[in-house]
């Protein structure tokens, strides 16, 4: 050992005589060590950082690892969501204390089932590495297939355009799903998963803040500290983008949809979710559990099964590799442990705070419950349907229906002014012969939202528009003046040339509608005005309230500029009959 410990001394420290390759020796060596160092380091932070790693090695968490690989961020590493990117003198400190917590609670056997991710890096430090919510600002369209729990699977399709939205408030933008993002959002939430948000603080461009309550919630805002809040980013709602775990429903409709179940098999969507549904103690269990299916259709369709057994064979096979990929009970963890915020119809989603029953402290606004705030009103295409139309609502308005709680009220106030812009038939039913037969609508049950709420209800009433009265309320009509400006085409022929005008583009809202109690389609009912006066003064353009109206632009039934410039001249003429 002497021998040894006086062999490294001479190693690296040689006598002064040495030649020059003894004495440079050591710090070759030196040298050459750090390299392989480095090399080693760099090889062992790249292999932990992976996703085989992360999922098999260290944590040995099946579910998460599966669900990871059949999503869109199947190429994106563990570290990169949950860790973020940055210099290594972070990333290393970020590293030590993220695996002492879930290294020491493996090891000791301090966790529970089912896991659930904790200490998540804000989305500024790890979605926004890829992603820039500022710069998205165009719609989707996103097509949905469902099929029914009939014998034929029947095929209904719902297309949808996602209002994405987004960018700088600066450029013209902010707007849409990701106005989120532009104006500061923040909440308080009762439970680690935040699906129940009681308190809303909204931070408008202009620096103030409303705060919304949920009007059942039995909380004092005063009571709730600053650090208390949570500020809203892209994994309030994107929570599961990553871990996906669709419902029995979702994954026949998928699997069917992508033709890895046939739709020719009698009642396949409906006996699918069936064995999907069962909660199983095993995975084996789940297994055997939907074998059954074999048993099924062997006496139930014996004929069908004998000429396709092969169709039979792929479905049943599809659906418990589905199962596989997505339900794991030995984890307890289905599509009920972990909820997805990016919907509203299994969990609550959007519907935390777009419920109708958050409303401000001052008691004058309410979080709107709008369907077409974040997507158009859904349009529905049967098999048979060779086109389908999809609605983009754009520019006007009502003012009913800028109201934050509209869905919840017009279901009370519908009448036949409702038919100037829409299609009515069969109002309120599912038969999709119209706007207002909307089978998404009407025919499925929103049990996040408050419609229902007791305390809403008291301030909803006072919110009823008033209906439109049956005929306008006669106002006195000014006499036409005489005027000095020149005769035109327009004096000459009178309200008979800007009668077909009014007609056409007014009437359908101003005519038999009467909205707002204003009627354009005779020139009696043009002078007599609205129920808050005169429309049209003759000999003042300027201070015409029709003129003013149309001025702006924007108005749903715009008059060109050639026709505005004819109604102005008309009533500097006098507004005359003939």
């Amino acid at each position: 050992m002497k021998r040894f410990i006086y062999a490294i001394k001479r190693f690296f420290l040689p006598s002064p005589d040495s030649s020059a390759i003894t004495k440079t020796a050591p710090f070759i060596l030196v040298a050459f060590l750090m390299v392989v160092l480095f090399v080693f380091s760099t090889y062992a932070w790249e292999v932990t950082n992976q996703v085989k790693f992360c999922g098999l090695t260290c944590h040995t968490m099946p579910p998460q690892y599966a669900t990871h690989q059949n999503s869109s961020h199947a190429n994106v590493t563990c570290d990169d969501c949950h860790l973020g990117r940055d210099s290594m003198a972070v990333m290393i400190p970020r590293k030590i204390l993220n695996s002492w917590q879930t290294g020491t609670a493996m090891l000791t056997g301090k966790f529970t089932y089912p896991i659930i991710a904790k200490n998540m890096r804000p989305a500024r430090d790890v979605c926004e590495n890829c992603h820039m919510p500022e710069k998205f600002s165009a719609d989707k369209m996103v097509e949905l297939k469902h099929f029914a729990d009939d014998q034929a699977n029947t095929l209904t399709t719902t297309y949808l355009l996602l209002k994405t939205g987004g960018g700088m408030q600066r450029q013209g933008l902010g707007f849409g799903i990701h106005w989120h993002i532009e104006n500061p959002v923040y909440f308080y939430a009762t439970d680690p998963e935040r699906q129940n948000i009681p308190y809303v603080v909204v931070t408008k461009p202009d620096g103030s803040s409303t705060e919304y309550v949920d009007t059942e919630a039995k909380i004092d805002p005063k009571a709730i500290k600053k650090e208390q809040l949570q500020v809203m980013d892209c994994i309030t709602c994107h929570n599961r983008v990553s871990h996906a775990i669709p419902t029995p429903e979702k994954m026949m409709d998928d699997l069917i949809g992508r033709d890895q179940v046939s739709q020719t098999i009698p009642n396949i969507h409906q006996k699918g979710i069936e064995v999907l549904s069962v909660h199983y103690t095993s995975e084996q269990e789940a297994f055997d559990g939907i074998k059954k299916l074999y048993d099924y259709y062997l006496q139930n369709y014996a004929d069908f099964y004998s000429k396709n057994t092969n169709l039979v064979k792929a479905a049943v096979d599809s659906v418990t590799k589905a199962y596989a990929d997505s339900v794991f009970p030995d984890q307890k963890m289905d599509w009920a442990t972990h909820p997805d915020n990016l919907q509203h119809t299994d969990s609550p989603g959007c519907f935390r705070c777009h419920d109708g029953k958050h409303v401000s402290i001052n008691g004058k606004d309410t979080i709107r419950l709008e369907c077409n705030l974040c997507h158009s009103i859904p349009a529905i295409s049967t098999s048979y349907q060779l086109i389908t139309n999809i609605p983009v609502e754009k520019g006007f308005e009502p003012d009913t229906h800028t109201n934050p709680n509209w869905i919840n009220l017009h279901r009370s106030v519908f009448d036949k002014t409702c038919q100037t812009c829409h299609t009515t038939k069969d109002e309120g039913g599912i038969s999709n012969t119209s706007f207002c037969s909307n089978s998404i609508c009407h025919g499925s049950t929103f049990k996040f939202t408050g419609f229902d709420a007791p305390k809403l209800k008291v301030l909803l009433d006072a919110q009823r528009p008033t209906p439109a009265p049956a005929t306008a309320t006669p106002i006195p009509t000014l006499a036409p003046t005489a005027s000095s400006a020149p005769t035109t085409q327009a004096q000459v022929n009178g309200y008979a040339k800007i009668g077909p005008i009014f007609q056409d583009k007014c009437g359908k809202c101003h005519g038999d509608a009467l909205i707002k109690g204003l009627s354009l389609i005779t020139y009696e009912k043009t002078m007599a005005g609205d129920p808050n006066g005169l429309v049209v003064v003759p000999g003042k353009p300027d201070e015409s309230l029709l003129i003013q109206a149309q001025s702006k632009g924007n108005h749903p039934g715009q008059l060109s500029p050639d026709e505005l410039t004819l109604v102005k001249q008309w009533i500097t003429a006098g507004a005359t009959k003939k």
